[in-house]
């Protein structure tokens, strides 16, 4: 009570953000209350996991930085079943990303996409500030992807966040493919090489980029293939020394310019009941509500944990039909 400041809370997952390449010094109370949130989800579905005899993830926490980034995305892209045909026939980034997102929780992961903090519409999460953290656990790992974020870049964050689950290592992450980044070293360069390897692979890429064609026309056209933004696509070729950094240097800028005019238009809306699922975790959703309804807990402590009343429930469980 008679300190000048009030004490520096440290965020109870490690905070692997920088800006201009340096480890970012300051986060929110919308970060630090959106983590503890995800914590005390997590810390309830690795009980009910548990109880229901769900054993560990055979891939969680297998592999270290030194087996290296191909290595790393080659299992994810087993693990997930992707394959090129996949972005072929997802007619846009937001199938794409589903397709992704339901791969994922198929595989033990829970996901979470929201652009605000639990239920509350005022509270606007900051796409600067972090795009995305996971949670690392052996039974019941967790992934926050900001919904505040691009489509696009969203999937890139997605994947990146899998990286953290491979290697056993939670974080929060701001991962941007800037020209600031290309110096980064240590576990977030890994976690972005193994992203980009696994959305848009070395052989494919290079097989489709035509040196001689227009840059911008080629970027779109493989953007718009391999369901990532322009710059992932960009930053890749960059890193193939298919493009100089000139040629990337000036497009990110271009790129950036564009994102700062249509920043905060994304569009929301849909269902309130649709989206729960997606804002909680499929997986998450469903084990609530199964729990609920088996009596093994109580509807307050369940509504509690899925941000909604007691008494909207049972609407919840008829309007996504997950039990």
């Amino acid at each position: 009570m008679f300190l000048k400041a009030p004490p520096e809370e440290d965020l109870v997952i490690p905070d692997l953000r920088t800006i201009c390449d340096r480890p970012a010094d300051k986060y929110s109370l919308d970060l630090r209350d959106t983590i503890a949130d995800v914590m005390r989800k997590m810390e309830w579905y690795k009980d009910y996991q548990k109880e229901i005899g769900a054993t560990e993830l055979e891939f969680a926490g297998k592999f270290s930085s030194g087996d290296g980034y191909k290595k790393i995305s080659a299992s994810i892209t087993q693990i997930l079943r992707l394959k090129l045909e996949d972005r072929a026939t997802a007619p846009n980034w937001e199938d794409f990303f589903k397709l992704l997102v339901e791969r994922t929780e198929e595989s033990g992961i829970v996901v979470l996409r929201s652009g605000k903090v639990g239920s509350d519409t005022t509270r606007i999460l900051d796409v600067n500030e972090f795009r995305g953290f996971a949670v690392f656990d052996k039974v019941a790992p967790f992934i926050f992807i900001n919904g505040a974020d691009a489509r696009p870049a969203q999937i890139f964050t997605l994947v990146h966040e899998l990286v953290h689950i491979w290697l056993g290592k939670s974080g929060v992450s701001n991962n941007g493919l800037t020209m600031e980044s290309v110096s980064l070293s240590g576990i977030e360069k890994l976690c972005n090489d193994v992203a980009a390897e696994t959305l848009v692979p070395e052989k494919d890429l290079s097989d489709r980029w035509n040196q001689q064609s227009d840059l911008h026309q080629q970027l779109s056209e493989l953007a718009a293939f391999y369901k990532v933004s322009t710059v992932v696509v960009a930053r890749r070729l960059f890193d193939l020394a298919l493009i100089d950094k000139d040629d990337f240097a000036e497009f990110y800028r271009i790129q950036a310019s564009r994102w700062e005019k249509s920043k905060n238009k994304q569009k929301g809306g849909g269902s309130y009941y649709l989206t729960l699922p997606v804002a909680n975790g499929k997986s998450f959703t469903r084990a609530v509500l199964y729990s609920v309804f088996a009596q093994k807990t109580l509807a307050r402590d369940g509504a509690r944990l899925l941000g909604i009343k007691p008494s909207n429930l049972d609407k919840l469980a008829q309007a996504t039909k997950l039990i």
